[in-house]
């Protein structure tokens, strides 16, 4: 009993197969319909309406471990790993100029978070503040809830950064540039279309494991994608497989994410998560706006094209961004370093910057 308490976390085994069962409904509709990404997206907004409904299947409330999507993000870490070119060194050499350019986007965007929900929202100082930090989001409501800002108002904040963007990203690209996208586009992921022997298996779970295992140990940030991307880099660098995970295993990922993430609606009131999403989205279209115009303006000395860029720099978090390049097959590996970087500096950011947060202050003045 207490090995499967363990597994579900105290929820109903029921009620947990109902919920990715509900997850998987909405993910083939949307895959039928035609959207990018549409078993995330499908699963997620599904689910996310039932959790925020309070509806129930089979007498049990909408919910699922959250824990278990955690064990697919190494999926999407090792697949990264595999598009990892020879050339990598080269290419990355002339990233420099975009990744400087995130030292200026940070703040800008955290500002601009900031002002909308104090502004348009009227939401305290403290909980704007963390609210609009444009990454690190374990971090932004750790450091919330010790500065005692409002939590649930934090968490649905920051919880709908992700989601807008994970939602209005894909749709977004395919109505902008008015061309299809990743699989429906006809590109194949790179080892994709690689049989995978014995020794292809083990190498892989093994990147999995081990980097995640070390990743934690080194304390890198999103370890659990971070470590497994690594150590399949260095792997298909060196030749010990050409193999990668099979695109079955990232509509997978795809499903329980979303599933995983639509859950998380679960308990917010009606009238909170309404105002909570008419801010996020005033807050994540004018970051993408920002980041539309450094992808304009950084495109071509990057050697990249503008949706990666945009991609590089859009507010998500790390595991869900690298997820979306991933499967729009979208410059993988320059999208998830510029990610890594920018979940650094938005905590960096944040930390340098309170001091001038109203009720943070020494003096207790106003500040920002």
């Amino acid at each position: 009993m207490r090995l499967q308490e363990r597994l579900t976390g105290g929820l109903a085994p029921q009620g947990i197969a109902a919920t990715f069962a509900l997850g998987a409904a909405g993910g083939l509709l949307a895959l039928a319909a035609g959207l990018p990404l549409g078993m995330l997206i499908g699963s997620l907004v599904t689910v996310a309406v039932a959790a925020s409904g309070g509806f129930r299947l089979f007498g049990q409330p909408v919910a699922v471990p959250q824990g278990w999507r955690y064990l697919l993000i190494p999926v999407i870490g090792i697949a990264i790993g595999a598009t990892f070119p020879p050339d990598f060194a080269s290419q990355a050499a002339r990233w420099w100029l975009s990744l400087v350019a995130l030292a200026v986007f940070i703040p800008l965007a955290h500002l601009i978070g900031y002002l909308v929900y104090r502004r348009l929202g009227r939401i305290a100082p403290k909980t704007a503040f963390f609210a609009a930090m444009p990454g690190g989001f374990i971090e932004a409501l750790d450091m919330g809830e010790k500065a005692g800002a409002d939590m649930p108002m934090l968490i649905v904040l920051q919880f709908l950064r992700l989601i807008l963007c994970i939602v209005l990203i894909p749709i977004a690209f395919a109505v902008a540039f008015n061309q299809a996208v990743g699989s429906g586009s006809g590109l194949v992921r790179p080892g994709s279309d690689v049989s995978m022997s014995l020794w292809d298996l083990g190498v892989l779970l093994g990147c999995a494991v081990f980097g995640w295992w070390g990743a934690s140990r080194l304390r890198m940030p999103a370890a659990v994608l971070a470590g497994p991307l690594l150590l399949s880099a260095a792997t298909h660098i060196a030749g010990l497989t050409e193999a990668s995970p099979p695109d079955w295993s990232i509509v997978v990922t795809q499903w329980v994410v979303g599933t995983s993430l639509g859950a998380r609606f679960a308990g917010f009131r009606g009238g909170l998560l309404w105002l909570a999403l008419r801010l996020s989205a005033v807050y994540v279209a004018a970051a993408l706006l920002l980041a539309a115009g450094l992808g304009a303006l950084f495109a071509g000395p990057v050697g990249e094209p503008i949706p990666a860029v945009i991609l590089a720099f859009a507010p998500g978090g790390i595991n869900e961004m690298s997820l979306v390049a991933l499967s729009l097959q979208m410059s993988t590996v320059y999208v998830t370093v510029h990610h890594l970087v920018r979940i650094v500096l938005a905590v960096v950011v944040a930390r340098l910057a309170l001091p001038w947060v109203p009720g943070l202050r020494p003096d207790g003045s106003d500040g920002l």
